[in-house]
């Protein structure tokens, strides 16, 4: 099965790098990998302790970020070391001031690649966020004496350990993983049930994140200004669905304001086809327009989503109306915010617990959301929209402290 792997490891690279030749997003992954051991050389030496975390995206990243902290804090002298897979949350990320010493991609799993990449430092902690697995990198780290946690672990019934050809897979995991830090009881019945027993229940560390996201400074310049004395409606990470959803709330009530962020900054000429009296958030900054007498405003800016959503009274939050997967919902959350969104979300058991708290609703359909948000941005159902509202804060405050827990196994 190990050779097997290797072939798929190499085909896959193949691949990728044959798909980066039309694809603009996989291009800039394949090229950013050819810098990773050069930027962990210029940094670090062979003698270095690192303290490594994966994320394969920008919500993994944001999940995993409070216990890299965390470490940071109980071992100041180690050197720091964030990759990622996907180009989202490399981009996000590298241009903002960070903890970490290097950030960079994670090379191709292929045995020869990783042993380069891993002897270039000495790593004493690595964990993986939520279910990035690559075996090889896994089984080059423990040979070499380095502890191996997964955080915030979310298993689910179709991944392949829980098929006919998924023994080999959770032979390597039982091997090499030294803690499984899981974040329901879902999950850690299913890892227990395939013998992956060197696990608990800890959480979902992205509670402990919104909530220090929470404490910060969240002014964003204008937008006080833009919404008035109105109610206000962020459209967060939108898809096409979301946008529906926004064309029929202007459509119907032309009092309340709509900010919209797209998953994209692709779609924002787009977005402005569809909104022609749409101001973009660089016109103000720019021209310092007048926002006063405008429904509508288009954020073409990364980074201001998390801050946005502090001035919502109502969130309806992108991916859920297809596979692509819904996206953080509990950033709204945390700011009291009620959050609307599609009902495609299996890989997100916060949803259900939010649904089940009163905090937030999904809808098979965007037209049935989008009544449901014209009727919370009604005047009259004043009560049901505090309600809400108390609820989702409710749902993020009563969490417990998921990181505490998992430094405390990961000291003793």
């Amino acid at each position: 099965m190990a050779f097997l792997y290797n072939i798929l490891i190499s085909l896959f690279t193949l691949g990728m790098k044959a798909f980066a030749l039309v694809n603009n997003k996989t291009k800039k992954g394949v090229e950013g990998r050819k810098q990773s051991l050069d930027k962990v050389k210029s940094v670090f030496s062979k003698t270095d302790k690192v303290i490594w975390m994966h994320a394969a995206s920008l919500g993994e990243y944001e999940q995993g970020l409070p216990v890299l902290e965390r470490l940071k804090e109980n071992f100041p002298q180690h050197k720091i070391l964030v990759t990622f897979f996907s180009p989202s949350g490399y981009e996000n990320v590298v241009k903002k001031k960070h903890i970490a010493d290097v950030i960079c991609y994670l090379p191709f799993d292929n045995k020869k690649a990783v042993k380069e990449f891993t002897d270039q430092f000495n790593t004493e902690l690595f964990f993986t966020v939520k279910y990035d697995y690559w075996y090889n990198l896994l089984a080059e780290l423990k040979n070499k004496g380095t502890k191996v946690y997964v955080i915030s672990a979310l298993f689910y019934e179709r991944q392949s350990f829980f098929t006919s050809y998924g023994k080999w897979f959770v032979k390597q995991l039982q091997k090499n993983v030294d803690w499984f830090f899981h974040q329901t009881q879902f999950s850690l019945a299913l890892a227990k049930s395939v013998g992956l027993t060197k696990s608990s229940v800890t959480g979902d560390t992205r509670f402990d994140r919104v909530k220090q996201l929470r404490k910060r400074n969240n002014h964003v310049d204008y937008i006080t200004e833009f919404i008035g004395g109105n109610k206000a409606v962020v459209f967060g990470s939108s898809w096409q669905a979301e946008e529906k959803i926004a064309e029929v709330v202007s459509r119907k009530n032309n009092t309340v304001k709509l900010i919209i962020a797209p998953h994209d900054l692709k779609r924002v000429e787009h977005l402005k086809n569809i909104f022609p009296d749409a101001l973009l958030y660089s016109e103000i900054q720019n021209t310092h327009i007048s926002v006063f007498n405008t429904q509508i405003l288009i954020i073409d800016s990364i980074g201001l989503l998390s801050k946005l959503y502090s001035y919502a009274d109502v969130a309806v939050v992108g991916g859920g109306f297809h596979e692509a997967g819904l996206h953080n919902i509990l950033e709204a959350a945390a700011f009291g915010v009620p959050v609307i969104f599609g009902n495609h979300y299996k890989k997100n058991p916060e949803a259900d617990d939010l649904i089940s708290a009163n905090g937030g609703k999904s809808f098979s359909n965007e037209y049935a959301a989008s009544e449901f948000v014209l009727f919370l941005a009604n005047d009259d159902n004043k009560e049901e929209l505090i309600a809400m509202s108390e609820n989702a804060g409710k749902f993020v405050d009563e969490k417990p402290d998921s990181t505490k827990i998992i430094l405390q196994k990961i000291l003793s």
